[in-house]
């Protein structure tokens, strides 16, 4: 899980506690992320401290609750030195829930079902780009502004899906969406029971 190599990175600069943690990861990522859940952050420390990566320990204070201190230990080093040199592979693969919605649209063989999911996605795309590129203009960080940067690039490479699909889709006034759905229709698997249904009697 990224987080929780993202808090070891943060632990080793020196002992920290949760919500000291939660704003330094905050500032670190930037906006585009969005907020940290408290909850979760600890549930991370706690997942850390089982594994021998982090140790914690209380800091009595006058009035407040104590206050519990995580510092990263040798092993979370070595992970952390192992998580920064390896590659990063795509966490959910090329899954996409807008893939599957233009399999969908094409099955119904309508070119202005296609038309119209293409569309809506292009304007989320666009508002999405324009609010990004507003938030990277904004940014004093240029770490934040780098990886402000590269979600602008992921949106830019999805607005060309969008191109590309409709394209192979529509371009030709819609006789390859009436070829595939046709494909569509004489593949679907056959009723249960193997055969046709007979009458009864």
């Amino acid at each position: 899980m990224a987080i929780q190599h993202a808090v070891l990175a943060l632990l080793a600069r020196g002992p920290s506690y949760g919500y000291e943690l939660k704003s330094a990861f905050e500032t670190a990522v930037g906006p585009q992320w969005g907020p940290l859940n408290i909850g979760h952050l600890y549930q991370i420390l706690d997942r850390l401290s089982r594994d021998g990566l982090v140790v914690a320990e209380r800091h009595p204070q006058p009035v407040k609750p104590d206050r519990v201190v995580y510092e990263i230990t040798g092993d979370g080093r070595v992970e952390l030195d192992r998580w920064l040199t390896a590659p990063s592979p795509r966490s959910g693969g090329f899954r996409d829930d807008f893939f599957l919605k233009v399999t969908a649209a094409v099955r119904s063989g309508q070119p202005d079902v296609v038309r119209t999911v293409l569309a809506n996605q292009r304007a989320h795309l666009m508002r999405e780009l324009r609010n990004l590129d507003g938030l990277r203009r904004g940014a004093d960080d240029p770490v934040v502004r780098l990886l402000l940067s590269a979600a602008g690039r992921h949106v830019e490479a999805d607005l060309a899906f969008v191109d590309d699909a409709e394209a192979a889709l529509l371009a030709d006034g819609g006789a390859t969406l009436a070829g595939l759905a046709a494909d569509a229709t004489t593949a679907e698997p056959p009723a249960a029971g193997g055969g046709p249904a007979r009458a009864a009697g």
